[in-house]
């Protein structure tokens, strides 16, 4: 890793940005013209020493997941973004491998559904990032690492989610997941990291295998499958609809949540939100 030129690189980013182009509040007293190093690192989803020791060439080998991270809070263009993953020693992510690339135009999407749930997945089922009101909603995200991102792993072997399931619609949920996971795999079989995470998720417990084995199709959806019941631990149950959008050519999900206006549930979402808003704030 080129630490000293990725260093000055950020921190010349971080200068140009504006706080109102990424949606951070300013102040009467702000004298600075950029992003100050805590704003971008809670853009990114890293601590604030952390980017000064990448700024300062004292931290010399970031993950990818944590250069994009940093291309995505900067707005990168695509020439900028791939000369960062290089900076930081990693090859730029090429058209045969599964994207996490969030473009500028669907940020501006996402920028407006601001108040409003929303979770964006890759196509391996990867969290590529989620905002502060899902993340009020469905629990913190920030602290998820590596496999733990993957949605495949979360529901076979991670902790409980707040997503009410019986075990038959849990089984149903799963099945859809890696069958989507294999469609992946046979659009992308020259990507390295996607075959590892296969092979990952096989020696973490047996269903996976059964499952990506399988001839069987998968269930099909049914026509109530996007109403979701979420067990909220501040506001109890709330049901929401849950629309599955796809970024066809970055091959991205993006997951909405939302409720009928005027309807307790809308009450009880609008609520949640604003709780766990204000603890994340705090936090």
């Amino acid at each position: 890793m080129e630490s000293w030129e990725f260093g000055r690189m950020l921190r010349r980013w971080r200068d140009r940005v504006t706080p109102e182009a990424v949606g951070v509040p300013t102040g009467r007293r702000r004298r600075a013209t950029g992003l100050r190093r805590e704003e971008l690192a809670a853009l990114a989803g890293i601590s604030a020493d952390y980017l000064t020791r990448l700024e300062q060439g004292r931290a010399t080998a970031p993950s990818a997941q944590v250069v994009e991270a940093l291309a995505r809070a900067l707005r990168l263009p695509d020439a900028e973004r791939d000369l960062l993953h290089q900076l930081a020693g990693h090859a730029a992510p090429g058209l045969g491998v599964v994207q996490s690339r969030v473009t500028p135009s669907v940020q501006r999407l996402l920028d407006r559904l601001g108040h409003t749930p929303v979770v964006v997945y890759d196509a391996t089922w990867t969290l590529v990032l989620a905002n502060a009101p899902y993340d009020a909603l469905m629990g913190e995200t920030t602290s998820w690492r590596g496999i733990e991102r993957n949605a495949i792993w979360r529901n076979l072997l991670g902790p409980a989610s707040r997503v009410v399931h019986t075990p038959q619609e849990q089984a149903e949920h799963v099945a859809r997941l890696v069958a989507d996971l294999r469609l992946t795999a046979s659009r992308y079989p020259a990507d390295r990291a996607l075959r590892k995470l296969v092979g990952d998720l096989a020696e973490a417990g047996p269903r996976f295998a059964e499952l990506w084995d399988s001839d069987t199709p998968p269930p099909a959806p049914g026509d109530t499958s996007k109403r979701k019941i979420i067990d909220h631990p501040a506001v109890g149950r709330i049901t929401l609809d849950c629309d599955t959008l796809v970024v066809a050519l970055d091959d991205l999900r993006i997951m909405v949540y939302t409720a009928e206006p005027g309807t307790e549930d809308a009450d009880r979402l609008a609520l949640a939100v604003v709780l766990g808003t204000q603890s994340l704030t705090a936090g």
